[in-house]
C-alpha cells in the first residue's frame, strides 16, 4: 500500500513525522507521502523541514518518505503562486484540496488548481466532466478518499474517472493514527465506490511513480 497523503503536526495531524512513518511502516505500508495543509503564510515553514526529515528517514526506514503539501483553502487566484513556491522549496507531490462537499471549499478551485503543476487533485467532490478531462490531459490524479466526508462523492469520481481515462490513487488523508489502512481496507474502499480490485492496483502503480 501506498498513501501519498498524510498529516503531522506541522498542520492538524496528531503525529511527528517520525512516528506516522513508523505507523505507516508498522501496517505494511511501501510508500507514504507527508502532506500537511498549506498557504503562503506558512510554505517556507513546513516544506523545508518535511523534506530534511524525510532525507534522514529514508536512510533508515523500511518505507519510501515522500515530502508535500497540501494547498489548502487558498484562493482559486493564488492557487498557481502557492504551487510554484512549494514546488520550489522541494515538496516532491503537490496535492490541491479539492471541492469536497463536506467543507466550504471555495467555487473554482478545482479548476484553477488543474490549471496548476500539480500532482493530486484530493477529494474532488462533484468535479465536473470537463475537469476531469483537463486531469487526464496534464496527467494529474483524482484522489479516492479514504477520509470520512470527503469519500462521500468518491463514486461520482471513480464514475467519470472510468468514463474520461483520469487516472486515479486512493489515500488516506490521515489526520490520526487510527486513520492510517492497510492493502485490504484500501481495497474495500475502492470497491465500495464501484470499481474492482485490479483497479486498486491500478492506482497503486499511479501512486508508485512518486516512489
Amino acid at each position: 500500500m501506498i498513501d501519498l497523503h498524510t498529516h503531522s503536526i506541522f498542520s492538524d495531524g496528531a503525529l511527528i513525522p517520525s512516528e506516522l512513518v513508523r505507523r505507516a511502516e508498522f501496517a505494511g505500508l511501501k510508500g507514504i507521502g507527508i502532506t500537511d495543509h498549506g498557504d503562503s503564510s506558512n510554505l517556507d515553514f513546513i516544506i523545508p523541514r518535511i523534506v530534511a526529515i524525510a532525507e534522514e528517514l529514508n536512510r533508515t526506514v523500511n518505507i519510501k518518505v515522500i515530502p508535500g503539501i497540501e494547498i489548502t483553502h487558498v484562493h482559486p487566484s493564488l492557487i498557481a503562486d502557492n504551487v510554484r513556491k512549494a514546488r520550489s522549496l522541494g515538496a516532491k507531490i503537490i496535492i490541491v484540496h479539492g471541492e469536497t462537499i463536506v467543507e466550504p471549499v471555495a467555487p473554482g478551485t478545482n479548476r484553477a488548481a488543474l490549471e496548476a503543476d500539480i500532482d493530486i487533485l484530493a477529494h474532488p467532490g462533484l468535479i465536473s466532466e470537463e475537469e476531469v478531462l483537463t486531469a487526464k490531459e496534464k496527467g494529474i490524479f483524482l484522489e479516492i478518499s479514504a477520509r470520512k466526508g470527503h469519500s462521500l462523492t468518491n463514486g461520482h469520481v471513480a464514475k467519470l474517472a472510468g468514463k474520461i481515462g483520469a487516472k486515479l490513487v486512493i489515500n488516506t488523508d490521515a489526520h490520526d493514527p487510527g486513520d492510517l489502512i492497510d492493502k485490504s481496507m484500501a481495497q474495500h474502499i475502492v470497491c465500495g465506490a464501484g470499481l474492482t480490485e485490479n483497479d486498486f492496483e491500478i492506482m497503486q502503480q499511479n501512486a508508485a511513480f512518486f516512489l
